[in-house]
Parts: structure tokens; sequence; C-alpha cells
């Protein structure tokens, strides 16, 4: 598997790039892991926007969903017509949420050019050569982490998250989990909302995962001071997410 980092600034898109958004390409077949404010334009960098096979939401933050809009309208109003119906996976109530983002009526919203299916926690699916597992991680709405497999290798996504079994489940022997740091230690962070550099780390750790890719930093913390807290307790090989950054799988 390929992934590359179209965006990850934290809770909103920042200076350096949009929010949240990561490409998978396995066997030719394309997948975004979230799709958050500011994030189509930066995909187009690296692709054609029109060959994503699958849109994969962790859940229905603006920061990992609301560009599901913009590309409604790309998919809806191409000059060359509409583009073929492809799947988005998400929370449940996922159709009716985007529906609302764009300012649409529910009972058509997005469903012509999106086919909606909701995850289940724990279930396991298979989406083109990938086989993907979730689980409901700690945030204050319905938030899913996901274990992609494929050809033997592991990479896991924590969505967003604060301390949890969960997330170490899911990430168990991964070859690289990309984890969000949105917090620093010694900073108020209420439990099931984020985790820290610090706590990243310790999930991954104890996970036994092989390779950290610290992710969702916001604009206001600096991805440093987060490497920083992770290196205290993670040994395995360990960097910042930076948008265009890719890595094999």
């Amino acid at each position: 598997m390929k992934l590359t980092v179209v965006g990850c600034s934290g809770s909103f898109p920042g200076p350096t790039g949009p929010a949240s958004c990561y490409l998978v390409e396995a066997d030719g077949h394309r997948v975004l892991l979230d799709l958050g404010n500011g994030a189509l334009g930066a995909l187009s960098t690296h692709m054609d926007i029109y060959d994503v096979d699958d849109v994969l939401l962790s859940h229905l933050h603006p920061d990992h969903c609301f560009d599901l809009a913009s590309y409604y309208v790309a998919r809806r109003y191409h000059p060359d017509g509409v583009r073929p119906r492809i799947p988005v996976y998400g929370p449940a109530g996922v159709a009716a949420r985007m529906a609302d983002a764009y300012g649409s009526d529910r009972s058509q919203g997005m469903t012509a050019e999106f086919d909606f299916r909701e995850w289940s926690n724990g279930a396991t699916y298979d989406i083109g050569p990938l086989r993907v597992t979730v689980a409901r991680v700690a945030h204050p709405v319905p938030c899913f982490a996901m274990r992609v497999e494929h050809g033997g290798r592991v990479l896991a996504y924590s969505g967003d998250t604060g301390r949890c079994d969960a997330l170490v489940e899911v990430s168990r022997d991964a070859d690289l989990l990309l984890c969000e740091a949105s917090n620093q230690e010694g900073v108020a962070n209420p439990p099931g909302l984020h985790l820290t550099g610090r706590q990243a780390g310790e999930a991954a750790a104890a996970a036994g995962v092989r390779r950290l890719v610290l992710t969702h930093v916001p604009p206001w913390y600096s991805g440093e001071v987060a490497l920083g807290e992770a290196r205290e307790v993670f040994g395995g090989q360990l960097e910042l997410a930076r948008p265009g950054a890719s890595y094999e799988v």
C-alpha cells in the first residue's frame, strides 16, 4: 500500500495545508481516509480527483468530512456530465449530515452521487483489494479508527480519539500507525477528546507498532513538541505527518 498525506492540520486548515485527508493506493485502487475542509484542492495535485474509488470517513466533524460537499459539486456538475456514483463509508447518519452540510433536502441530499454506507463497530469490510476493520474510539461524536490490511501489511489510522483500549487493539502489530496528537502534556485535555504526543506514543508502544506517524496537530501547537513527547515512550520509527509526504506500507 502507498499512503500519501493530502492534509493533516488538526481541527481546521492551517498555514501549511488542509485538514485531514489521506490517500491510500493498492493495486490501482484509491481510497481516501477522510476528506476534511480544504483537502479537495490539494488532492488534485496528487491525482485526478475523479479517480477516487471510495471515501472512508472516520467521523462527521468538519475537519474530517466537509470537503465531501465540494466533491459533490465536482462530481454532480462536471461539464461532461455527472460522474459515476462511488461508495462513501461513515458513521450512522452520514448521508443526512452531508445533506445538511450542503444545505440540501435530506430526502435526496447527495445520494445520487454517493452510495452512503454506515460503519458498524468491530465490523470488517472488503473495499476493493483492501480489508478494513473499524473500531469505535473515544471522541464526543461517533468516531471510528481504521485498520487497513493488504498483502500481509497493516496501516492503522486513529481518526480523532482520546486514550482508549480500542485504539490499541485496532493498531495491534501495525506496520504504520497514523495517529492524532492534537494536544500537549500539561495542557487541559478532557478525557475522550484528543491525544497528546506522549499518549499517541504510549498507544503505539502498547500495540507493538513498527512505525508511528503523528498527525492532526492544530496550527496553534508545534509538531516538534508532539514528536518530543512521543519519543520519550516509543522506540520505533517516528515522524511527523506533512502535506505531500508518502509512505510505502
